[in-house]
């Protein structure tokens, strides 16, 4: 009986595992060895082997790593946002002295379902020099508000503002973790006579550390591939100043622009080496701070 039901979930998980085979582990082999040749598509010469040429030509590459201080310094700049944000606005509409919660959810989701590349382009004119941004600005005081496509100081914190337009799928996934929270224990805090912040700060937060846990994996590994916005805003040119030419964008451009086929493959492994040492830092951090009631 157990070989019957391990033959049968085998036949349940068999078209997974076909797709993954066929469409994740063959590109990630085929991009592996891709690093050793020389393919290019604009090359007319025969495909031969080159050892570690492009690797080499990597750590040369003043551009790639200009590129990768790019994707980090927008990192820093949106983790916290993406992290904490949904998480203060997800409190908001969970409690239950906001009135209108079930609309104010519904407005804060709604522009997740609009096409990222869509609410892209309408903040790019809401963060013109006549927008509606520096015209607010401007009214609340601010006489010289910032260019914020011209300047290259300025354009990273304008991408950081229109990443704000889909924020709605973390905000729902941080409500349903707060509405998992067990009453029990915000009786006991009330008993010891926790307030408000004392029941925040020792009873939600880390309650909530798995998914505050989870939606930093997730938002780590978006941002090391954030390279979308940049490229239709920008047409890819990485204006003002290269600040907007993303690790990403750059391994793209090297893809299907230049139609480097092995030194495009050395980047992407280059991408998946750093996410996948990131993420593990992460998951060795996280047996400090994640808090999970199951195993305590």
């Amino acid at each position: 009986m157990a070989r019957r039901e391990a033959r049968h979930g085998f036949l349940f998980i068999l078209p997974w595992i076909i797709g993954f085979v066929v469409f994740t582990l063959t590109p990630m082999v085929a991009t592996f060895v891709f690093t050793f040749l020389n393919i290019s598509l604009e090359d007319q010469g025969p495909v031969r082997f080159v050892g570690l040429d492009n690797y080499a030509r990597l750590l040369g590459d003043e551009q790639a790593w200009e590129s990768l201080w790019v994707t980090t310094r927008y990192a820093l700049m949106w983790l916290p946002v993406v992290v904490v944000l949904p998480f203060l606005l997800a409190l908001v509409v969970n409690s239950s002295r906001v009135r209108g919660t079930g609309l104010l959810r519904v407005m804060l989701f709604m522009p997740y379902v609009v096409p990222f590349v869509a609410g892209g382009l309408i903040w790019q004119n809401m963060l013109v020099e006549d927008g509606w941004v520096n015209s607010a600005l401007q009214w609340i005081g601010i006489s010289d508000p910032p260019s914020w496509w011209n300047d290259a100081t300025w354009v990273t914190p304008g991408l950081v503002m229109v990443g704000l337009w889909g924020l709605g799928a973390g905000i729902i996934i941080n409500l349903a973790g707060l509405q998992a929270m067990p009453n029990d224990l915000y009786d006991a805090a009330r008993l010891d006579g926790a307030g408000w912040w004392r029941q925040l700060v020792n009873v939600t937060v880390p309650m909530m550390s798995p998914v505050i846990f989870y939606t930093l994996i997730l938002a780590v590994v978006e941002v090391l591939q954030y390279f979308l916005i940049p490229l239709v805003l920008f047409n890819g040119t990485g204006d003002p100043d290269g600040a907007t030419r993303f690790f990403n964008l750059y391994l793209y451009q090297t893809f299907f622009t230049y139609q480097e086929m092995s030194y495009g493959s050395t980047l992407a492994w280059l991408l998946f080496v750093i996410t996948l040492i990131v993420t593990l830092v992460l998951f060795r951090a996280s047996r400090r701070w994640v808090y999970y009631r199951s195993e305590r």
